[in-house]
């Protein structure tokens, strides 16, 4: 056991599943010498070299679209998308191909996308994005954003062994803040469980990823004033941890749900949805929601920070909650 950032954790991940199986290989924009854009695939190309670490020209569809082929020929490729937010470039062959391919022919597609999502750092409306709204709506993709680095290293060996396509989206704002115990050896923690993050009586924050530090910070200033927050983190987004969503509701009756992606067609109004149409007996207050603004991500640092959900206003949405 050791004290490992979130990067480390994911960096760890991909040597010890590189080492332990050889058809495990990357694939993306500058991952090899230089070691991609924050440094995660940093030395691995001195330990595997380039036939396992393959750098490519800038385009998605390129590493995606061979990728495919190659997890057809029996290998399991791990692609970097330098930046989230292209993911859209190879939109097509994901929803259209990849997640239907078992459905279609019986062969599934065991092929990981990872890459650093999120906003925080000033990286704007091209570097920033949160895409898991686009892809929730198509059957057959798995999708995952760890809150910790020990889920960092844990979902992305489940990824990796899994044999379907998984969007393992990694928040760069947790790359080097995020520090916490990871095992040296093997564990893997498995695609669809959420995790409850804290205890409480009085409502449930359920959230993900970068949000899920901002739930327990909110967390933290209402107890105290002794209001109880309990917050789940869902950890796999597809599939969803439909029991726990559903016991945190009946335990709490109140419900806060919180994503950084902008609100209008967000995951938070699935969820929504599945509380309203399988729990609403136990609400004694409507579902709320926190999320970011209806609009693309400022530059601005003071603008981003108004843009983006912050401890204040979970705090401010929990407290009407409980006086409803």
């Amino acid at each position: 056991m050791a004290v490992i950032t979130y990067l480390e954790a994911i960096r760890q991940a991909l040597h010890e599943e590189m080492a332990r199986d050889e058809r495990v290989f990357l694939i993306g924009e500058d991952i090899g010498p230089y070691g991609g854009a924050f440094k995660v695939t940093e030395g691995l190309i001195e330990t595997y070299g380039e036939k396992r670490v393959i750098d490519t020209p800038i385009s998605e569809q390129a590493i995606v679209g061979s990728a495919i082929g190659a997890s057809y020929m029996g290998m399991r490729p791990v692609c970097e998308i330098q930046f989230i937010d292209f993911i859209a470039c190879c939109f097509d062959m994901l929803t259209n191909f990849a997640a239907t391919s078992r459905y279609r022919n019986g062969a599934g597609v065991p092929l990981v996308v990872r890459g650093p999502c999120g906003g925080g750092v000033g990286g704007g409306p091209f570097h920033s994005l949160n895409p898991e709204a686009f892809f929730l709506n198509t059957p057959g993709l798995k999708m995952v954003e760890p809150s910790t680095a020990y889920d960092a290293k844990g979902l992305l060996k489940a990824a990796i062994r899994d044999d379907d396509p998984v969007l393992y989206f990694e928040h760069k704002f947790l790359y080097r803040r995020i520090k916490d115990d990871v095992p040296d050896g093997d564990y893997i923690v498995p695609l669809g469980k959420a995790a409850i993050r804290r205890k409480g009586k009085d409502l449930s924050i359920i959230t993900f990823g970068a949000m899920v530090h901002t739930a327990l910070d909110a967390a933290a200033k209402l107890a105290e004033e002794g209001v109880e927050a309990e917050v789940i983190d869902l950890r796999s987004l597809a599939p969803l941890d439909r029991d726990a969503v559903l016991t945190t509701v009946a335990k709490t009756s109140r419900v806060l749900l919180l994503h950084e992606a902008t609100r209008t067609g967000g995951i938070g109004g699935e969820l929504a949805a599945i509380i309203s149409e399988e729990a609403f007996e136990y609400l004694d207050a409507p579902v709320m929601r926190v999320a970011s603004l209806d609009a693309p991500v400022p530059y601005s640092p003071p603008l981003e920070a108004a843009f983006l959900p912050n401890v204040d206003k979970v705090v401010a949405a929990a407290k009407k909650l409980v006086e409803y």
